[in-house]
């Protein structure tokens, strides 16, 4: 059941982000608009548009979260492989299953290390810089 739901949610995610789809649906409302005349703008004209669009974003909201839930817990899987594989702190894998508190704690101290880390290449640069420049040697004859 897994399997096939994430089947038709592929292929659905995959069709309602074409161009086509956007243009067939704009196409429904304008249909739906002209036709409002010939049933006299009555309550069950109105009815069929907020129903079919209810319904459609209903199941598009459960479809979408699935899609993006999927999306990232791949995403999330190769980037701990990633820091798995480098040189990177093994303790960052599956961070994402900290609190929001817990992860900006680490975050900020990512963002200190990285100033410090900043702040010292600064300071390497300015030092060479300040260097006297020596010349080549010149042999005495």
């Amino acid at each position: 059941m897994e399997k096939l739901f994430t089947k038709i949610a592929n292929r659905v995610a995959h069709i309602t982000g074409l161009a086509p789809t956007f243009a067939a649906c704009c196409l429904i409302v304008v249909i739906w608009a002209v036709s409002g005349p010939l049933f006299g703008f009555s309550d069950t004209w109105q009815l069929v548009i907020n129903t079919g669009t209810t319904i459609i974003t209903f199941l598009m909201v459960f479809l979408i979260q699935n899609t993006q839930n999927r999306d990232g817990a791949a995403i999330q899987a190769k980037l701990d492989e990633l820091i798995r594989v480098s040189e990177g702190h093994n303790h960052f894998i599956g961070i994402e299953h900290l609190t929001e508190s817990e992860v900006e704690e680490i975050r900020d101290k990512c963002e200190r290390a990285a100033k410090r880390h900043d702040d010292h290449i600064a300071a390497m640069a300015a030092k060479k810089a300040a260097a006297p420049k020596r010349g080549p040697k010149k042999n005495a004859a």
